[in-house]
């Protein structure tokens, strides 16, 4: 039976649900960076992907962090409760790297003084540009209860993933979450939506600051694959039949 596609993005395709208020979230390989100016392909990610989102947003469940993920379906799908999604990305910074870095002139792995909280707009054509809690209300992107909401639930993400990282011996240096608004039986509530993986996080190995993340391959580093597989590793939630399950279907020769 053939799904309706209901939305692509770089990363991942949306599906219709198997029952009303579901949708199908299917992982891909292919990457992009700089707002889609680099394209690739990280075979192996998909699946990976779909293994450390389940593994975190149930651990961030369990903490009281509501969250759209319902289940995992397979290799490279799981279910999610369907959301309006808020078109602002909450980023949490706790060491400077990447744009913040390149704004302030900061050294990269320099850690700040507390936790910064920025927002940016969801949209490609503008470049995902930097915006303000003025901007965000006053365009109607998101009310000011909540941007409270995101708020506390994005520090709540940051206090428990920073320990949880860090038992495994990973630093949380920033990430990306999205929200949507939930709504069941009249009331609305918000909940993390969308993904956490190393395509969202800046994560780097606590003894020598590698960076296993995404940032291999914006900057070229090489060992991708590996990056990603390691945090899986750590986290305990590598696919049993290992990195040779990765690459997908094979063409019969």
């Amino acid at each position: 039976m053939r799904r309706r596609r209901i939305y692509e993005g770089k990363a991942k395709v949306l599906f219709e649900g198997p029952e009303p208020g579901t949708l199908v979230q299917y992982f891909k390989d292919d990457a992009t960076a700089f707002n889609a100016q680099k394209k690739g392909v990280i075979t192996g990610k998909g699946v990976l992907n779909n293994r450390i989102s389940e593994y975190l947003m149930l651990k961030l469940e369990e903490v009281g962090v509501p969250t759209h993920f319902v289940r995992r379906l397979n290799m490279r799908e799981q279910l999610i409760r369907e959301v309006e999604i808020i078109p602002i990305e909450v980023v949490v910074r706790n060491v400077a790297a990447g744009s913040l870095a390149q704004r302030f002139k900061l050294e990269e792995g320099t850690r700040l003084p507390r936790s910064i909280v920025e927002y940016y707009l969801k949209n490609d054509e503008l470049g995902d540009p930097l915006v303000t809690e003025e901007h965000i209300t006053a365009f109607g992107w998101a009310a000011t209860q909540d941007i409270d909401d995101m708020l506390q639930l994005a520090l709540r993400v940051n206090d428990f993933l920073s320990g949880l990282f860090l038992g495994v011996g990973l630093k949380l240096v920033d990430f990306k979450v999205e929200f949507g608004r939930l709504w069941e039986d009249e009331q609305m509530r918000i909940v993390l939506a969308d993904e956490i993986s190393p395509d969202s996080c800046r994560i780097w190995d606590v003894q020598t600051n590698e960076k296993l993340d995404k940032d291999r391959f914006r900057r070229d580093l090489g060992n991708v694959e590996q990056a990603y597989q390691e945090v899986a590793r750590r986290l305990g939630v590598l696919p049993e039949a290992g990195p040779m399950d990765l690459k997908g279907p094979k063409a019969m020769q």
